[in-house]
């Protein structure tokens, strides 16, 4: 049905219903990042965030705007693995949160499935499982399609294929994606460009993130330790990942968060502080505040 001219000129318009800040409900988004970096531990995070209808269920910190079914489709993991992630997960939760999420997320491990998004069978089957969702969470979406990973065709279909799930079911759809090797070489993993593959595959989608490493540089400038600001060295470096937003269409709300490892993976927010050479530099330059 097209849009009545008339009433949006005169009208108030609808108020935008966002997933998390940025992330437009019922549309395609996609987290990028390189293998082993954390992104699938910050997408399960994500999706228990906005399962949780009851305070403390938002381990990662995103101030989801409503609660509401999630279902996580887990393509590159056992299900052994899977629950020993969600055990890890629930040593930080309430008793309340656990039983809200329970309540409210469905975790399908389909590796070695094959489910394909672009065949009916398996088109069919994620709209018959996730109708009246909030959010799908394809993990990864390389092991869900059998298209040309490089083609600008092929991968335009593909998103497209994507909203179509988003427009039957009502959710949004946020899939999980590699960086390429160029954008990882040369620590670019931050930038819109970083998706390996075709450009069509962030160029279609409304809203990308990404999950990135802290570097050698980012270990010897920042401290999590407020009281001597002594640098992170290099061997906790690998316990700091960083997420923040590459592109958003519809919103200009920033995104930015260091996440420090736990016990099991679990990334939680900490807030890191510039070194005290670092912070001499900040005073020098003006600035009145020195945290990450």
């Amino acid at each position: 049905m097209a849009i009545d001219l008339r009433a949006a000129f005169e009208n108030a318009p609808p108020t935008l219903d966002f997933i998390w800040p940025g992330f437009l409900a019922g549309t395609v988004g996609a987290l990028v990042a390189p293998g082993a970096t954390g992104k699938s531990f910050w997408a399960l995070e994500a999706a228990i965030s906005v399962a949780c209808s009851v305070a403390g269920g938002d381990l990662v910190g995103l101030a989801p705007s409503r609660a509401g079914r999630v279902v996580y489709f887990a393509g590159e993991d056992p299900e052994v693995a899977l629950i020993r992630r969600i055990h890890a997960i629930g040593q930080h939760l309430n008793q309340h949160a656990r039983t809200a999420i329970s309540d409210n997320l469905t975790i399908q491990p389909i590796m070695g499935t094959r489910m394909n998004v672009m065949g009916e069978q398996g088109l069919g089957r994620i709209i018959e499982l996730c109708a009246g969702t909030r959010l799908i969470v394809l993990d990864t979406l390389s092991r869900m399609h059998d298209l040309d990973e490089n083609s600008n065709g092929d991968m335009a279909r593909l998103v497209s294929k994507l909203e179509h799930i988003a427009v039957r079911t009502g959710a949004s759809v946020l899939y999980l994606h590699h960086v390429s090797k160029g954008s990882a070489r040369d620590g670019q993993t931050d930038q819109q460009q970083a998706a390996r593959g075709a450009s069509a595959l962030i160029d279609n989608a409304r809203w990308c993130g990404f999950v990135t490493k802290m570097t050698r540089e980012q270990a010897k400038s920042l401290s999590d330790r407020p009281y001597d600001r002594q640098p992170i060295s290099n061997d906790r470096m690998g316990l700091f990942v960083r997420f923040g937003v590459s592109k958003q269409n519809y919103d200009a709300t920033p995104l930015d968060q260091w996440y420090k490892r736990q016990d099991g993976g679990v990334l939680l927010p900490v807030e890191l502080f510039g070194t005290k050479k670092e912070s001499v530099l900040h005073v020098v330059n003006g600035a009145d505040d020195d945290r990450w």
